[in-house]
């Protein structure tokens, strides 16, 4: 595992957990003591965990960072990788309508519908320029939503984006998102992203969130669909059983995705 996806786990267990030591997250990491608390340190100057004697608990602040796409492709590559594949599933049988938001583990997901004989039934709409390249290169019916695109995510954000899909209804939406928490919901950082990904949550019949570990248990600044608004959470095996079982006594169907897979 890189430094930069283990300290992201480390981020995600301790928000899920509330605190974390560091001889565990050595033994659970298999580095050494010295190393975890390099991360903490790390993690600790970019705000996204507080350092305490022994290891380190949750910050307070709202997190603001956001990498690059070409950054988030690859992290947790293997993950978004087995995480699109289950999502396949979640299709529907007869052909309709199905939104795509804008990011990395959406975007692979895309990757597959070419080869899948279900995926090419259904019409798509996105408002992510790669994936609706992807889907036009391969013949897959879909439909780019207009308005502005924001350089750092590729995605098409505004009133005519939001006008547009105040007009459509879909039967399963599929969002990404950059944090997943028990009292937030879904969050990301851009609010006029967040304005595009709350109106497809609320305008399909089912909506399936596409989010890797790392994420689980992080706030980002803006909120834009709590956990009543989500059907399923498709997530990896390196998901807290803790966090899991929160979602689901709240109703969600949480489907957990091997990253071995994709190794």
């Amino acid at each position: 595992m890189h430094t930069e996806e283990r300290r992201r786990q480390i981020a995600s267990l301790t928000a899920v957990e509330g605190r974390v030591n560091v001889t565990r997250l050595a033994e659970e990491f298999g580095v050494t003591a010295e190393t975890i608390r390099r991360d903490l340190a790390a993690l600790d100057n970019e705000g996204m965990v507080q350092r305490v004697h022994g290891g380190a608990v949750p910050s307070s602040s709202f997190l603001t960072a956001e990498l690059t796409m070409e950054a988030r492709y690859r992290t947790s590559a293997a993950a978004k990788k087995a995480i699109a594949r289950e999502a396949l599933a979640y299709l529907p049988e007869e052909p309709g309508t199905v939104f795509l938001d804008s990011g990395t583990t959406i975007q692979m997901l895309a990757e597959l519908f070419a080869g899948d004989e279900i995926a090419r039934r259904h019409s798509y709409v996105t408002n992510s320029w790669p994936i609706a390249l992807q889907l036009s290169s391969d013949q897959v019916s879909v439909q780019l939503l207009g308005g502005t695109v924001r350089a750092l995510t590729h995605a098409i954000v505004g009133d005519t984006a939001l006008r547009t899909l105040a007009l459509l209804s879909a039967d399963v939406a599929f969002i990404g998102t950059n944090a997943l928490s028990i009292p937030s919901g879904l969050s990301t950082a851009d609010p006029q992203e967040a304005a595009v990904k709350s109106s497809m949550v609320t305008n399909a019949s089912r909506v399936v969130a596409l989010c890797d570990s790392t994420k689980l248990g992080n706030n980002y600044a803006v909120s834009f669909a709590p956990l009543a608004s989500l059907d399923a959470v498709i997530t990896d095996t390196k998901a807290p059983d803790s966090f899991v079982a929160d979602l689901e006594s709240s109703g969600i169907e949480v489907v957990l995705a091997d990253p071995a897979l994709f190794s």
